[in-house]
């Protein structure tokens, strides 16, 4: 029997795509999620027939013996263990479904293979135990990761943990330890991608930075040029929230734009004890427009999480659930060579 896949919180379909990134032989049989949006996005790509909007914590071991899966890949809220959330861990009642789950996996007898994405700091949760307790009960072998997309070419810095579980014979590598690179030398930071690789062309105006926010925050934003192999994680806030919530870009070259800020700084400085008159602050703000700042389009920023040419919105989806979307998704291309790594003989 080749590989049968269970895609629990399934989102727009990471984990499919990172299985079909890994090529291994087998089908997803079922892909389930709470978020009406997430699915149509799911469906547009997939079809209606393997997604379906359920609770996870309605999932019963008969119904995963019934699909006869022998692989569970899921990427579980993450929100109970962020450093910006309250990190109530078990006690949140969306940590409430991996507890689920945790009781089922011991009761699916044909599951062979489990793969969890979650956000770092979840490797000190209680809800980490938990989950490693329910493995061990069940006979996996497992070991744990915490990665970055900047590891496998990709100019993007993701930091997440990862478990990989199988039965049957054990890893060829080392337990006991959380890995923070692949094993055996894989993907060792070899020559990362240029930010201009994953451009797209003539992206139009709607996505320039707005002057209240270039006013106002741009110095505390991440800027990205063109040469750069680097941005900053995405997360679900991008676009509504400024800072910490993912980079911008500017088609200018470093040394240019860094010019240009120079001026503003040195305007900051001469009116930091005046009330800089209009013409002045339409003068800085002439200034800021030379930088062309933009925020990366939903297209970049799926570029940017390895998500293929062909994986599309569904055409009712706005930006702002775009966004939403992929800050909540996982990097294809990591979670496709750990696949790759937790099926190896």
């Amino acid at each position: 029997m080749g590989f049968r896949v269970l895609e629990l919180f399934s989102g727009i379909g990471g984990m499919h795509y990172a299985f079909k990134y890994a090529q291994l032989d087998g089908e997803i049989v079922a892909a389930l999620d709470v978020n009406t949006v997430a699915n149509a996005v799911y469906a547009h790509n997939y079809g209606n027939n393997l997604v379906k909007t359920r609770n996870i914590q309605s999932l019963s071991a008969k119904e995963v013996n019934k699909l006869q899966a022998n692989v569970l890949l899921m990427s579980p809220p993450c929100q109970p263990y962020t450093r910006q959330g309250l990190q109530r861990d078990t006690e949140d009642k969306r940590s409430d479904a991996l507890t689920h789950l945790c009781g089922l996996i011991p009761e699916c007898q044909n599951l062979q293979y489990i793969l969890m994405e979650n956000v770092k700091g979840f490797e000190s949760s209680q809800a980490r135990n938990q989950f490693i307790e329910a493995l061990e009960r069940s006979g996996f072998h497992w070991r744990e990761f915490i990665l970055t997309p900047t590891q496998f070419n990709v100019p993007n810095t993701r930091y997440r943990y990862y478990c990989i579980a199988r039965k049957g014979a054990d890893f060829p590598f080392a337990g006991g330890k959380i890995w923070e690179a692949m094993p055996g030398g894989i993907a060792q930071n070899p020559a990362l991608s240029q930010i201009s690789e994953i451009v797209e062309e003539n992206v139009s105006s709607d996505f320039l930075v707005p002057d209240d926010v270039l006013t106002k925050r741009v110095l505390v934003m991440d800027i990205i040029h063109p040469a750069q192999s680097r941005s900053m994680c995405f997360t679900k806030g991008y676009t509504h929230y400024t800072e910490g919530t993912g980079s911008a870009y500017t088609p200018l070259a470093e040394e240019e734009s860094h010019r240009i800020f120079e001026l503003v700084k040195e305007i900051d400085t001469n009116y930091q004890d005046a009330v800089k008159s209009e013409k002045i602050l339409q003068q800085r703000l002439d200034l800021l427009h030379q930088v062309k700042l933009r925020y990366f389009t939903p297209r970049e920023v799926a570029r940017l999480m390895s998500f293929p040419e062909d994986f599309e919105f569904s055409p009712e989806t706005t930006n702002r659930q775009k966004y939403r979307l992929l800050g909540n998704s996982i990097n294809v291309k990591v979670v496709g060579e750990l696949i790759k790594l937790l099926t190896i003989k």
